[in-house]
């Protein structure tokens, strides 16, 4: 039985096991927290009793033992080896329910794990998160909700608004595809080993089209330029990307019906999708 469980604290110690910082782990020991982590993606849409609740870099097992105490059936991607019978013993007091995947998260499609509807429920590793996410983003429309936690500072990129400081590309892909909003932060000390930073557990849930219409390809390169100088005009930031679509950088903003002497945080979203399809038109003529 899940009661039987003995807390965290006391299974790591069992095993010698303490996170590992080359691996960006930092622990949850807070059930509350974990709690209310599980019941927050059980509010994003169907009961977590249905379709699969998909676990990145589950440890020890703290968030999956919430997840599972809310009935979810729990597809875990795991690369540390060492914490195997841990996340043993939470399988055999519920049996069925969690499936343990061993291996990179960057390498696993988790939109192929078990049966729709699909979420993505996680505690990240700092070191990988924001490019897991960006893979996801890809296949947004795969999954009802994707509830992470973050560093605050990136979860704070991905709803910053226009002619804000946070504001970048990583908020124009996220905003694009999913309503984007910051559930709660995390202080250091809800974790072993604390971080030097605080958290933040954000909620998207994508959107049934994208905000506007445009390529995933040619929009990740029109930000990636445009942030990548982002103090600078958008005529000169842009006029790589221009040249190659034989243009100029006020050519193209012009033809998008952007101002070329502004600069890529004074723009939206949409602003960049037109950016994003006048080089395809271009391109295609």
């Amino acid at each position: 039985m899940a009661d039987t469980l003995p807390p965290i604290r006391d299974a790591l110690a069992q095993h010698g096991i303490r996170a590992d910082k080359r691996l960006g782990q930092h622990f949850l020991f807070d059930l509350n927290l974990t709690g209310r982590i599980a019941r927050a993606a059980g509010d994003a849409g169907a009961p977590l009793s249905d379709g699969a609740t998909i676990e990145i870099g589950p440890g020890p097992g703290g968030l999956t033992r919430a997840l599972l105490a809310e009935n979810a059936t729990v597809f875990a991607v795991e690369r540390d080896e060492r914490v195997r019978p841990v996340l043993d013993d939470i399988a055999a007091a519920y049996p069925g329910k969690l499936n343990v995947l061993w291996g990179d998260a960057l390498k696993i499609d988790c939109a192929a794990l078990g049966a729709p509807p699909r979420r993505i429920v996680a505690n990240l590793p700092y070191n990988v998160g924001t490019e897991l996410l960006i893979g996801w983003l890809a296949n947004a429309k795969a999954f009802e909700s994707l509830t992470l936690m973050f560093q605050a500072e990136v979860a704070e990129r991905l709803v910053a608004t226009p002619s804000t400081k946070a504001y970048g590309r990583l908020s124009i892909l996220t905003q694009w595809l999913c309503d984007a909003r910051i559930l709660f932060t995390v202080t250091p000390k809800a974790f072993v080993p604390p971080p030097q930073v605080d958290s933040a557990v954000v909620q998207l849930v994508p959107r049934t089209q994208p905000l506007a219409p445009a390529s995933i390809e040619t929009l990740t390169r029109v930000t990636a330029a445009a942030f990548g100088q982002r103090r600078k005009m958008l005529r000169q930031s842009l006029k790589a990307l221009a040249a190659a679509a034989g243009m100029d950088g006020n050519g193209l903003c012009a033809a998008a019906g952007i101002t070329p002497t502004d600069r890529a945080e004074d723009l939206t979203v949409e602003d960049f999708c037109r950016l994003a399809n006048v080089l395809d038109k271009t391109a295609r003529t």
